[in-house]
């Protein structure tokens, strides 16, 4: 179980070479308020003076600190080897393969490495410093020291460094796989550390919390930490741990460390005798060895799993980036020939993205043409925007000077010519819908179906431009061809068409049934050769007032001359001439709008209005046949046919080759970045499957 440390520091050097914090490897992260001891902790693990020491903020980056365990023999051969003279030495990260045997060095070299990034005067920087100690007397660790907790800004510290501190250790200890080390002064009261307090947050059980107790050598006369050590103050699962660290009077006067070990082991004794071989270094050392050991061997079958899948991902990433090209020429006739095939399946609903979201392509084409187009005929009134007035003017204007005996042909023509003349817009507001449909296939197939041309921004745009002008130019023909399929019916008004001689019969059976009706219905009185003048004078309008030639005694007189039956023609009064009791102009008298209309002025009406509306039913019928065959013909089916074509005429040239197939700037580093990712990963997957079951028990 043992092996299980080094394996994870592997794991560490292996993420580090990329700079990334994809995987939460298990580590100890210590945690405490500025200047509470933590770097003296740490110190005391490794045994030696490694880290910049003072009053103050002091650790200002993040320190990853492994420690490895060398045997002696090991240490030998490898000092040999490396002509390193020592047998305890130090690498860092940002150093490359340099190595370092003297630790004052090492020292400074975390001092200057601080400063470089978080400046001269107490700023602070998330970016960590990687340190690796190989020595024979420290045990297999791997721990992050952080800067203390602090509430008052000084120096060029900015307002909120409270909060970027805390930020800054919540990032390290919300990891689920790290333990926390909680660090608090002896000679503060246990009920205010900080420490603790922000290791609940994130560990409310305490499953992953080690308390550590320093100073134990400075508290007030009279006063021990005995209730604090015994876990009865504050319970912490993982336990407490005391340890006595050097004072900065030891530290200003260079004693060692090996010194400072045996002084608290001699404090211990004589303080607190009955813990003394549950407290200290060596056992804070032992301790944190074995949790983690236990911590990564129940971490592990997780990290395994997380660093297949992440492979995997990176993989499809990567293969999602493509290779770099070698061949432009097959490569952009290749990708050509790819979107056309792509755009001609979506339309026919075959492609290999299938939209679960919305309709798209060819079926949002579908339902235009049979929902919104249909349904928007199918509203359209055959009457709409004609009144009767307007039917009657017609008839009168349709008949010239004489009164008409029969409905005139030349109303109805030109009537049901304006209502079908309607069904042009919404015709032409089609075509216009499913042109913004296939301009909106374009973007579907770069987004879904070939991730190849966001490799290449300048050869997507060209490819979009010639889509777009393809269809730009396609438009205006076949707005002209639905333009003359309205105006073919326009053209022509058959009233020998099959469905519209079976409605004139059924409307005229049933006009003549209605008559039969109103003759049966007459009194016995009233001779049958007199119904037609009795029924309209009844009627409150007189047979002399009709006919188109009106009663010109009372156009010229309201009132005179006349019986209230001809005073009723006009519902408004006529304008009075300039000079009363002269004659108007007769250019100068308005058209009635409004009247009631004789018996046979409403039947006529009638009549017109049933033949409109049965025409208008016919025509309708077949523009909702033809204009959708018209705009696939014209419109899709051509784009579709001609789109290649089109496509290698304007694209496949020479001398476009090297400008259409250029990456986009990002897209290189990207796909390096992820090459370098997956390498990363499954160089971890292969360290993870070296360990063989009998290491983790």
């Amino acid at each position: 179980m043992e092996a299980l440390i080094p394996v994870i520091n592997k794991l560490q050097d292996v993420f580090n070479t990329v700079g990334a914090d994809i995987i939460q490897l298990p580590q100890i992260v210590v945690v405490g308020t500025q200047s509470s001891g933590k770097s003296s902790v740490l110190e005391s693990l490794v045994g030696r003076d490694i880290l910049p020491r003072g009053t103050g903020i002091v650790t200002r980056r993040p320190l990853i600190l492994q420690l490895v365990h060398i045997d002696s023999e090991d240490c030998r051969k490898t000092s040999e080897e490396n002509g390193i003279d020592g047998e305890e030495w130090g690498k860092f990260l940002h150093t490359k393969s340099k190595i370092y045997t003297d630790f004052e060095e090492i020292r400074h070299e975390v001092e200057a490495e601080t400063e470089r990034i978080s400046g001269n005067n107490k700023g602070i920087s998330d970016e960590p410093i990687h340190l690796k100690i190989f020595s024979p007397h420290v045990v297999n660790l791997t721990l992050v020291d952080l800067p203390g907790i602090t509430k008052v800004p000084v120096g060029d510290q900015p307002k909120d460094i409270e909060l970027q501190i805390k930020d800054l250790i919540f990032k390290y200890i919300s990891n689920p796989n790290s333990i926390i080390l909680a660090v608090t002064a002896a000679n503060t009261d246990m009920a205010t550390s900080e420490a603790l307090k922000v290791a609940r947050e994130f560990d409310p059980d305490g499953r992953r919390t080690l308390a550590v107790v320093t100073k134990l050598d400075l508290m007030d006369a009279g006063t021990d930490a005995m209730d604090v050590l015994m876990g009865r103050v504050i319970p912490v699962k993982l336990g407490i741990i005391g340890v006595v660290n050097r004072s900065q009077l030891d530290i200003n006067q260079k004693k060692l460390v090996a010194d400072a070990a045996r002084d608290e082991y001699a404090f211990l004794q004589k303080k607190y005798p009955s813990l003394a071989n549950r407290n200290g270094t060596k056992h804070l050392a032992r301790t944190l060895n074995r949790l983690l050991m236990h911590h990564i061997r129940d971490c592990l079958p997780e990290l395994k799993t997380r660093i297949n899948v992440l492979a995997s991902q990176y993989q499809s990433l990567l293969n999602g980036y493509g290779e770099p090209v070698d061949d432009k020429s097959s490569t952009l006739l290749q990708l050509i020939t790819k979107f056309a095939a792509e755009y001609c399946h979506t339309i026919e609903g075959t492609a290999k993205y299938i939209e679960t979201t919305e309709l798209c392509g060819g079926a949002r084409i579908c339902y235009i043409f049979h929902e919104t187009f249909g349904r928007t005929l199918e509203s359209v009134d055959p009457l709409g925007g004609l009144t009767t007035i307007d039917v009657l003017t017609a008839i009168r204007n349709a008949t010239g000077p004489r009164p008409a005996l029969f409905v005139p042909e030349v109303s109805f023509e030109l009537l049901v010519k304006r209502q079908v003349k309607r069904l042009e817009d919404p015709s032409l507001r089609c075509v216009e819908l499913v042109h913004e449909e296939m301009q909106r296939i374009i973007q579907h197939c770069s987004n879904y179906s070939t991730q190849e041309l966001l490799r290449f921004p300048k050869l997507h745009d060209a490819i979009v431009e010639v889509v777009t002008s393809l269809l730009r130019k396609r438009l205006p023909v076949t707005n002209e061809m639905v333009h003359n399929l309205v105006a073919i019916e326009l053209a022509y008004i058959n009233t020998k068409h099959p469905d519209f001689a079976d409605a004139c019969g059924l409307m005229n059976n049933n006009i003549e049934e209605q008559r039969r009706n109103r003759m049966r219905d007459l009194p016995s009185a009233v001779p049958r050769d007199k119904a037609v003048a009795g029924g309209s004078q009844s009627g409150n309008v007189g047979e002399q007032t009709d006919g188109g030639t009106g009663n010109w005694r009372g156009m010229l007189k309201k009132g005179e001359d006349g019986p209230a039956g001809d005073r009723a023609v006009l519902q408004h009064p006529l304008p009075a001439s300039p000079h009363r009791g002269h004659a108007v102009n007769l250019l100068d008298v308005p058209v009635p709008v409004s009247r009631r209309l004789s018996a046979r002025e409403q039947r006529d009406c009638e009549v017109i209005e049933r033949l409109i509306k049965s025409y208008f039913l016919i025509v309708r019928k077949n523009i909702q046949d033809s204009v959708p065959k018209a705009v696939m013909h014209f419109l899709v089916n051509h784009v579709k046919d001609c789109l290649q074509s089109e496509l290698v005429g304007q694209l496949y040239k020479a001398g476009l080759l090297d400008d259409l197939l250029t990456e986009s700037e990002d897209m290189a580093q990207r796909r390096t970045e992820a090459a370098d990712m997956l390498k990363a990963l499954q160089k971890a997957s292969q360290v993870i499957a070296e360990i063989r079951e009998t290491h983790l028990w």
